[in-house]
């Protein structure tokens, strides 16, 4: 199944900080571990109580209690989502109460040594939309004069809430912004090197990235790969349900295990050169049949084989499944490393013992020349190009 098709119908880690968290002290500020050289190892966080409704009906104790368990996993960043029209349901105003409730987040977070990455413009999370009243789900979000100035506005607002936080990574710029607007790549390229601009400008220290979903690296969709690979911190999102990997072999055949690691020589094949630090910023298999011991053989062999790869910074996806009384994608409910109630599963112990191995240790690049990007680029082109990288032959 097409991730697409569903949206569609569905309307640190330097090695100084590891060993202060490794005797219990805390960690240096997030600048101190932009070191995108060393592993890092986080999870994209999905509250327990109320998912990111959440924000319109917050409570603070439910949140420390995640977040004691995230840390207690071994994670020493989240993802977090802040669902743009709660925030800014005016193109002149984004609310004060939600900046507030965000403050609150990243202060708990710091406390337990939790760096955060923001997302910004998160119009779709979860195959449900969330757009701003004033938007119209038209190009017009990269080109109109309104969204860029109520683009600018947001930005502006959330720097001066997280600005004074030293657990602040930078911002994504949204929730797989191509599942939501999109736009030829010409401006889908321009909007995004405006945007690392203005992000830079107003919070230098920070890393901002674009997490987008794989389509921009397997088929022209509003940003180019060649782009997309020229930031300082190229994301991946891999899913070998979504991406059809599972046409290709099994749940644990190489084209579902090796996607991490074949999408981040993908990524270095249209960057051009082998040490081009890439970030794992979503994964999981979203195989409603596997069970919780699959899933955790499938993460202990990804993440192996992407560290062989020379992956630099893995964020799983997510903390905790999805409470059943919220109407999502049956693939949604399943994908935590706890379950609802705070239950570790399987995968959370693997995950925990993954970054105990690996977390600030310095991330070894592959060697040799770098391969030239697919020559097709299509979905079935891109696959073969994977599946030749794999040395996989579909039986």
């Amino acid at each position: 199944m097409d991730r697409r098709k569903f949206l569609m119908a569905s309307g640190a880690a330097m090695a100084a900080a590891t060993a202060q968290r490794a005797l219990g002290g805390s960690l240096e500020t997030a600048a101190a571990g932009l070191d995108l050289n060393r592993h890092r190892f986080g999870v994209n966080y999905t509250p327990s109580r109320n998912w990111w409704f959440c924000w319109n009906d917050w409570d603070a104790a439910s949140i420390e209690r995640d977040l004691d368990a995230i840390a207690g996993l071994g994670a020493d960043h989240l993802r977090i989502m802040l669902v743009w029209p709660y925030f800014q349901p005016n193109t002149h105003w984004v609310s004060p109460l939600h900046l507030d409730r965000l403050d609150q987040l990243v202060t708990l977070m710091g406390k337990r040594h939790l760096d955060a990455l923001v997302t910004v413009f998160t119009g779709q999370l979860s195959g449900w939309y969330f757009l701003p009243p004033f938007n119209r789900l038209s190009d017009g979000f990269y080109t109109q004069k309104m969204m860029g100035d109520a683009q600018e506005l947001f930005v502006r607002e959330l720097v001066r809430t997280l600005k004074p936080h030293a657990n602040v990574i930078g911002f994504d710029f949204g929730n797989e912004l191509n599942t939501c607007w999109k736009a030829p790549v010409r401006d889908g390229d321009a909007w995004m090197a405006k945007m690392f601009a203005s992000m830079q400008e107003v919070l230098p220290d920070g890393l901002h990235v674009n997490g987008v979903d794989h389509h921009p690296w397997f088929e022209p969709d509003t940003f180019s790969p060649e782009a997309l690979a020229a930031a300082r911190f190229p994301v991946m999102h891999c899913y070998p349900f979504w991406t059809g990997a599972m046409k290709y072999g099994g749940a644990m055949d190489p084209p579902s295990v090796k996607l991490l690691a074949g999408m981040a020589a993908l990524i270095r094949s249209y960057a051009g050169k082998q040490d081009k630090p890439v970030w794992a910023g979503e994964f999981n298999t979203c195989i409603l049949d596997l069970p919780e011991k699959g899933q955790a053989a499938w993460l202990e062999k990804s993440v192996t084989a992407a560290i062989e790869q020379g992956v630099s910074w893995f964020s799983y996806w997510d903390t905790h499944d999805v409470d059943r009384k919220f109407e999502f994608n049956p693939v949604e409910y399943t994908l935590g490393l706890m379950t609802n109630d705070g239950r570790v599963k399987e995968q959370g112990s693997v995950f925990k013992q993954l970054a105990e191995a690996y977390r600030g240790k310095a991330v070894v690049y592959p060697k040799g020349s770098v391969p030239e990007p697919p020559k097709v680029r299509t979905l079935d082109g891109t696959w073969k190009w994977l599946l030749d990288w794999m040395s996989w032959k579909v039986k």
